[in-house]
């Protein structure tokens, strides 16, 4: 009897991997695919096809992206800290 590898296969810009961990298997098939979706919209724009260079680039703006929604969070929080001392005067 063949043992299947464990984990839960997503496939990202046409290569397929198997992610292990403790995630929920839909949550995982949905971060690879917004992943394989920036490697796309990359590799669409891009002008050579070099795979390590687009994943690098999807890095990078998925990174800004996390690092635009921290700020604004933390601006938020701020914002709601304020607002917190202004009514408890």
């Amino acid at each position: 009897m063949a043992e299947s590898k464990p984990g839960i296969k997503v496939e990202i810009f046409g290569n397929e991997y198997r992610i292990k961990g403790q995630a929920d298997a839909e949550y995982v098939k949905r971060v690879a695919a917004y992943v394989d979706e920036k490697m796309r919209q990359l590799s669409q724009m891009s002008v050579t096809g070099a795979v390590s260079k687009i994943a690098i680039l999807a890095a990078i703006n998925i990174a800004d992206e996390l690092f635009r929604e921290r700020q604004e969070r933390e601006k938020a929080m701020e914002k709601l800290s304020h607002r917190l001392e202004e009514i408890g005067e």
